[in-house]
């Protein structure tokens, strides 16, 4: 090796952002190993390169010792003082033994040593860059697919997104650009492996804070996401200032804000309900579309029992229950759901019994009377913006 060479690790330090030292440390290390190897040497060697000129140097280390056992490891006395008087019993002693041919060797493993530093500091890089991303979401180009996995080229990375990721109304075709959400970023022996999703309740609550301001500067909170992948979802949303509409702001004019995000999910159907402090409102709106006529709270077994007017009790339940099981996963309360006339065969329920303001929220002020739905929520899927 020569100054061309030193400059050349100058040069990967500046661009690649690899420590010049710490090659040049793994360098010495492998040609240690590549001189016992090449020249059946069993002795301890050092080998140290010229940080200014890059020669290459060998030293063989010798215990110096008073009777000698082994000449590959130990040197006398009289003859490590005859190199230097300074040397006692116990010293290591460095002697020279740069074989004459050894720059070939030197060149062969400088080389390997330099691409694999520069193959690891680059997988390092990425992962670093990649390690930040994760919960959020990027935009990806698909590559390729087999029977366990799509893979998506983000750039600097191929990442890929297994079959229970994959929206379940979807097809993905070669050079498909996606939005995903990044689930997990882990090292591996071959690099950085990216997991992506589709089906993730975090997609759809940073498809929000790409497409509303008001949630990205924290004007709008996102309290709680519901999601069946390409079916249905729910949102909780809140606003501390009371002048902003917090589902309004999700809606966007038009409904064109929401609109976007119905569209990259493929037609979703979403719910944009408020949240609530009051456990009451909040499961309430939580069923919307439907209209709630009660709601009784358990608080030890965190339930609540819901009545609804019977021509929308099919619709509080959702088909195959979705929508009652979205509203339970939304706000976290088990959710028993009852006709008006069953709950008043049950006693649970009597229209004109006077208002109890711990448990009925029919007719209260604010909410509308019975033909209303008073639930606060706005529910969209593609065929609203098809009217």
């Amino acid at each position: 090796m020569n100054s061309d060479f030193m400059d050349a690790l100058t040069s990967i330090e500046k661009n690649k952002g690899i420590d010049k030292e710490i090659i040049l440390e793994a360098i010495e290390q492998a040609l240690i190993t590549g001189y016992k190897r090449n020249f059946n040497q069993a002795q301890n060697v050092r080998v140290n390169i010229d940080r200014e000129h890059g020669e290459i140097r060998v030293f063989a280390q010798k215990v110096v010792v008073e009777e000698v056992f082994d000449a590959r490891l130990e040197i006398s006395e009289d003859a490590a003082k005859s190199i230097s008087p300074q040397y006692q019993v116990d010293d290591i002693v460095e002697i020279e033994v740069t074989p004459k041919d050894f720059g070939r060797i030197a060149a062969q493993t400088a080389k390997q040593v330099v691409t694999q530093r520069v193959r690891e500091a680059e997988r390092g890089i990425i992962y670093s860059d990649f390690i930040d991303r994760e919960e959020d979401i990027m935009t990806g180009i698909v590559q390729r697919q087999d029977h366990r996995f799509i893979y998506v080229d983000l750039g600097k990375v191929e990442a890929i997104m297994p079959l229970n990721e994959q929206m379940p109304n979807e097809s993905y075709k070669h050079n498909d650009r996606i939005k995903a959400f990044i689930t997990k970023v882990e090292k591996t022996t071959k690099g950085p492996q990216i997991m992506i999703s589709r089906t993730h309740p975090g997609l759809l609550k940073r498809l929000f804070e790409l497409e509303v301001p008001e949630i990205y500067d924290g004007t709008v909170e996102i309290k709680s996401v519901s999601r069946e992948a390409g079916d249905r979802s729910k949102i909780a949303v809140h606003a501390e200032d009371a002048e902003v509409d917090p589902v309004g702001s999700c809606v966007g004019q038009r409904g064109q804000r929401v609109q976007m995000i119905v569209n990259e999910l493929k037609g979703e159907k979403i719910d944009i309900v408020r949240w609530s402090e009051d456990p009451k409102e909040y499961v309430a709106n939580a069923l919307s579309p439907s209209k709630v006529l009660q709601v009784t709270v358990n608080e030890e077994e965190k339930m609540t029992q819901v009545v609804v007017p019977d021509y929308q009790l099919s619709l509080a339940i959702g088909k195959r229950g979705q929508n009652a099981r979205l509203a339970a996963k939304l706000t976290g309360w088990k959710i028993d759901i009852k006709s008006e006339s069953d709950a008043e065969e049950l006693g649970l329920y009597d229209p004109n019994a006077p208002l109890k303001e711990d448990t009925d929220l029919h007719d209260q002020e604010g909410f509308g009377d019975q033909e209303e739905n008073y639930t606060e929520a706005a529910s969209y899927e593609e065929e609203d913006f098809e009217k």
